[in-house]
């Protein structure tokens, strides 16, 4: 009685709301039907009635007011601090299984658990006293779902890529382990969580059900199908293995200007993609972590290490193809090992000198690893955590040098890729981080100058060795800094640099031992200039006429534009020793 008393004395105000707001409101007009343009609003309950537009229109809109005889609650807005938790199975059960992808990803979990908690403990210890908020977390993994096609599953057991799992399953322990509250969505069916789904017409309602939402470009482009991102994108993180660079992320700029492709236009501020090396200082570095070894396993590798054993890095017989002079030049010197992929009955087409152990479970190629002296890469794949592992374990990583480097201009593995990065060698990473003696980068062009590079690395000892940043501790130290605090701006560590004609920021910075930091970016730009322009090079300086260009877009402030014609204002910064992603005063 009194919901029909109440809907009767605000009739005729309500509907006259409904019917002259016909082109703001979808589901109104002379035939009330337009409401079916969005399933958004059936999430809300309109089914077509005016007493459902009266609801829809008071408490998801806001439009008109509050109706007196509904119940008005508000939602609870508490957090709490997050605890470490070492115990992973909470999160083993979430993860799931079904899938060989999944079930690799548990198998890593679990064989890392002691190296979590030991690493938990201690970034606690340094970290006691410092404020930290529990985030609830939505993680979903776009790549694996059904509806992307999941092409990587079939792969595992085949030689197929690892990287990406192996990326996930360390990104997932990491929220777990730092005590925030994990929601993992595998599916679409899995992402309603409270928010409308459909194309974005209709408005949130009340407080997020989660405070970061980590994804893939697959699961972005499924959130804006079925979610119509109408949440506010500042809460999401893009996995992104090879990087996005601004030129390519602005839609309105990238269109204009040649450089849209399938995966970039998507308007974020490039710091919320997340890459596995810290290769595009424009975004954030994410990473993974590689295996470490006791005092016991770091003995053993020193006893047991076999001087004239090579490991070759390629799973798929075509990865070898073409090599044959380089592998007979390494055979004069070293005994040969691979973990080709191949099928009962059908040998792999590699050398026959060649020992090859088929594809390996992750602890046998561990062990073999740490028996070799010499981890061989033939070119490809591109950037990949083997050569760390393999690092890790005691291995110098031969790699070649690309001249001229591959990128999306010269090479078709990159093409398509929302960057224009060069890669100078296999994997930059290891040549500019780590090098000699663990890594040797030299032409393989050149026999002579191959064969001196395996003749050096005879003759050389290696320890073990990983950096920091890719310990359990050195991420689980950034993914907390980048959650409690993502941009982090301590204008002591600012070091400002007018870049060459024809050089980016992340060169110039990098020349003087620093990196560029594009949350300066707003900052410094404020020269006295004739206007402001949309440029991915601005602010900078022409070369010829001496005149200088503000940014007038702030998504295009960019650390890898390059220019002919200018000379960049580059904003460089420190960085700790091994955690390159934080400045020294960040934590």
């Amino acid at each position: 009685a009194n919901i029909s008393s109440g809907i009767a004395k605000n009739r005729a105000v309500y509907l006259g709301f409904l019917y002259t707001e016909a082109s703001r409101f979808p589901f109104t007009g002379s035939k009330g039907a337009r409401w079916t343009s969005d399933p958004c609003y059936s999430f809300y309950g309109v089914d077509g009635s005016d007493c459902s537009f009266l609801i829809y229109l008071s408490e998801a809109e806001w439009f008109c007011p509050p109706l007196a005889w509904r119940n008005q609650s508000s939602h609870p807005t508490t957090s709490s601090l997050p605890k470490r938790q070492v115990n992973l199975s909470l999160l083993l059960e979430r993860v799931g299984s079904g899938k060989e992808s999944l079930s690799f990803m548990r198998r890593r979990m679990r064989r890392l658990t002691a190296q979590w908690a030991a690493a938990a403990r201690r970034l606690d210890e340094r970290l006691r006293g410092q404020y930290r908020e529990q985030k609830r977390i939505l993680v979903h993994v776009g790549f694996l779902t059904e509806e992307s096609g999941d092409v990587f599953s079939p792969k595992v057991l085949k030689g197929g890529p690892l990287g990406e799992m192996v990326q996930w399953a360390d990104i997932l322990t990491t929220l777990h382990v730092l005590g925030h509250n994990l929601k993992i969505s595998l599916s679409v069916k899995e992402l309603s969580l409270g928010i409308p789904p459909g194309r974005g017409s209709c408005p949130l309602t009340g407080p997020l059900p989660f405070d970061l939402i980590y994804t893939d470009y697959h699961g972005l482009q499924q959130m804006k199908q079925h979610m119509g991102l109408s949440f506010r994108q500042c809460h999401i993180r893009v996995i992104d293995t090879f990087g996005t660079e601004p030129a390519y992320n602005n839609e309105e700029y990238s269109t204009l200007h040649g450089y849209r492709t399938n995966w970039g236009y998507w308007n974020l501020n490039c710091k919320q993609y997340m890459t596995m090396f810290p290769h595009t200082p424009d975004n954030s570095f994410m990473g993974f972590v590689t295996e470490e070894l006791n005092q016991t396993e770091r003995f053993k590798i020193k006893r047991d290490k076999v001087n004239n054993m090579a490991v070759v890095y390629g799973k798929e017989a075509s990865m070898w193809k073409g090599e044959e002079k380089l592998l007979t030049i390494l055979h004069h010197y070293m005994d040969i090992h691979g973990t080709v992929y191949y099928e009962a009955q059908r040998p792999p087409e590699v050398p026959a000198f060649v020992r090859n152990h088929g594809l390996l479970p992750q602890q046998e190629l561990q062990q073999l690893l740490r028996k070799a002296k010499l981890f061989l890469g033939f070119g490809f794949p591109y950037e990949g955590p083997a050569p760390l592992e393999a690092i890790a374990n005691g291995c110098v990583f031969l790699q070649p040098k690309f001249s001229p480097p591959h990128s999306s201009l010269n090479h078709e593995f990159f093409r398509g890729k929302p960057t224009s990065r060069e890669v100078s060698s296999q994997h930059p990473y290891t040549e500019q981080y780590i090098g000699k003696p663990h890594v040797i980068t030299v032409d393989f062009n050149s026999s002579q100058e191959f064969e001196t590079a395996v003749q050096d690395i005879l003759k050389e000892k290696v320890e073990p060795f990983i950096p920091y940043e890719y310990t359990c501790e050195g991420m689980l130290e950034r993914v907390n800094a980048y959650i409690q605090h993502q941009v982090c701006r301590h204008f002591s560590a600012l070091r400002l640099f007018l870049s060459t004609e024809a050089s980016s920021c992340v060169k110039t910075c990098r020349d003087s031992g620093l990196i560029c930091e594009p949350a300066y970016f707003p900052f410094i730009n404020n020269m006295e200039s004739l206007e402001a322009e949309k440029n991915h090079v601005f602010p900078a300086v022409h070369v010829d006429r001496r005149e200088c260009f503000q940014q007038k877009e702030p998504l295009l402030f960019s650390c890898a534009g390059v220019s002919a014609k200018h000379q960049r204002l580059c904003p460089c910064r420190d960085y700790l020793h091994g955690q390159v992603a934080l400045c020294r005063d960040c934590l």
